[in-house]
């Protein structure tokens, strides 16, 4: 455990103390690095020195997989059938939207065990994100590029901001994509709004349009005040998983999605990210554009969301362009 480590925010936390998996510990004190599977499981790890630094120097240059390697828990074919499937649904009234998911895999090449900073690093240069993190934790290794955040808290306030919509430039966002965004703001008013304060659940920016690296984003605030006497486990039973990965109604999108995916999320489409309760402060990120490392094996997941007006082979087409730039990043022979 020595070698445990996390670089969120441009901090660098090293000497771990503990880890837990009770959510109520973030709500004590000391500075934590978060990872929250999508299927609920939670590691958190508390660390005694935490600086302002750069990630730490790789103890190698990265080697990763052969770019034709990597498999994909749903192929073309059965992702279009679930795309199909959800419009399914959708026409009987028991969803209006529900993302769906695949999981990409690939072998690491034999040798030392890898450096996640070496592969951090390359991310930093070739994807910069907003909420970049790399943490080593007991049983995790986590390389995320996320642009997305799941929860922000500074004090009693607590920020979300979903994504949704994605195109190559803004030209290619449809009406869909902005009915998406605005079905999804809803979905995670009423969550916010079951821990909040009454009346201070707000939306200070709807449908923004947000450049990144090779696409642009529809992305929308929403902000509430915390009720008096919430802590982190309310806010983690009323908001997860992040409407903006699972669908509306979140209780059904998740049924589905469950039926349609052979393989678990993961750290993918949870949360990533700190926690400093003595400053009651916090940014989560939600797990997209992100990496987990297990057992040699490294794992990246891509999805789009599904509406009425999805189109199989566009959907299976954005999963793809969402996944292009860091697969190659990530891939032995990607540009550095």
């Amino acid at each position: 455990m020595h070698d445990c480590f996390a670089h969120i925010g441009g901090r660098l936390a090293t000497r771990l103390r503990d880890v837990t998996t009770d959510l109520s510990a973030l709500d004590g004190t000391g500075w934590w690095a978060v990872v929250v599977d999508y299927e609920g499981k939670a590691v958190c790890a508390r660390f005694d020195d935490v600086r302002p630094a750069p990630l730490p120097r790789p103890s190698a240059p990265w080697r990763g997989p052969d770019p034709d390697a990597w498999t994909t828990s749903l192929d073309r074919a059965a992702y279009e059938a679930g795309v199909r499937r959800i419009r399914h649904h959708i026409a009987r009234g028991e969803v209006y939207q529900a993302n769906l998911c695949r999981v990409l895999t690939a072998p690491l090449p034999a040798g030392d065990e890898p450096d996640p900073s070496a592969l951090a690093l390359r991310l930093a240069a070739g994807n910069p994100a907003p909420y970049a993190a790399t943490l080593k934790l007991p049983g995790v290794t986590v390389v995320s590029a996320s642009p997305e955040l799941y929860l922000s808290r500074d004090g009693d306030v607590i920020e979300s901001r979903p994504i949704k919509g994605t195109g190559e430039t803004a030209a290619d966002l449809l009406e869909k994509d902005y009915a998406e965004n605005v079905m999804i703001v809803d979905l995670v008013r009423n969550d916010l709004g079951r821990v909040a304060a009454v009346g201070t659940v707000s939306v200070p920016k709807l449908c923004a349009v947000e450049e990144h690296p090779g696409l642009v984003h529809l992305v929308s605030t929403v902000r509430a005040r915390l009720a008096l006497g919430a802590g982190w486990p309310e806010l983690f039973a009323a908001t997860f998983p992040p409407g903006s990965v699972t669908g509306a109604p979140k209780s059904s999108a998740v049924r589905i999605i469950d039926a349609l995916e052979p393989e678990p999320r993961g750290p993918y489409c949870g949360a990533v990210g700190w926690i400093d309760a003595d400053s009651r402060t916090a940014a989560l990120a939600v797990g997209i554009r992100t990496f987990w490392i297990h057992h040699r094996l490294i794992r990246f997941g891509t999805g789009a969301g599904i509406t009425w007006g999805s189109d199989p082979s566009r959907e299976w087409r954005e999963t793809e362009l969402k996944a292009a730039r860091l697969i190659t990043l990530a891939s032995t022979g990607g540009h550095r």
